[in-house]
C-alpha cells in the first residue's frame, strides 16, 4: 500500500494515479487517512459482467464521455451503444431550442446552395 498527502497528490496528481496503477493509495490529510485512491485494473472491477457498459452509460449520461467513446469504453460499436442507451431512455442527442433552430438554418443554406 502506498500513500501521498493531499498536498502531494495537488501537486503531482499522476505520480498517484501512477501509483494506483500497481497497488492501492492512501490519501493522508494531516495525520489522518482521508481517501483512497485505487486503480480499475487493480480491483479487476472492469472484467465483471456489465460493469463496462454500466459505467459507460453513466459517464456519456453525465456528460463526461463522448458517445463514441462511451462505446468503446463499453466494448460495444456504435450503433449497439446507441440502442443499449436509447432503451434506457438516455437522449443520444440533446439539444435546446435555439440549437436547433441553428442546426435548422445550416440545413437550409447546404440545401440551398446545393
Amino acid at each position: 500500500m502506498e500513500s501521498v498527502n493531499v498536498s502531494g497528490l495537488k501537486n503531482n496528481p499522476s505520480d498517484a494515479l501512477r501509483r494506483a496503477r500497481k497497488e492501492v493509495v492512501v490519501v493522508m490529510n494531516r495525520d489522518k487517512p482521508d481517501a483512497l485512491i485505487v486503480g480499475i485494473e487493480v480491483a479487476g472491477v472492469l472484467d465483471a459482467a456489465g460493469v463496462r457498459p454500466a459505467l459507460a452509460t453513466a459517464l456519456f449520461r453525465d456528460g463526461n464521455l463522448s458517445l463514441a467513446r462511451a462505446a468503446r469504453l463499453a466494448s460495444m460499436s456504435l450503433s449497439q451503444f446507441v440502442s443499449h442507451v436509447s432503451r434506457l431512455g438516455i437522449a443520444v442527442v440533446s439539444l435546446d431550442g435555439s440549437a436547433a433552430s441553428a442546426d435548422m438554418d445550416t440545413l437550409d443554406e447546404w440545401l440551398a446552395a446545393s
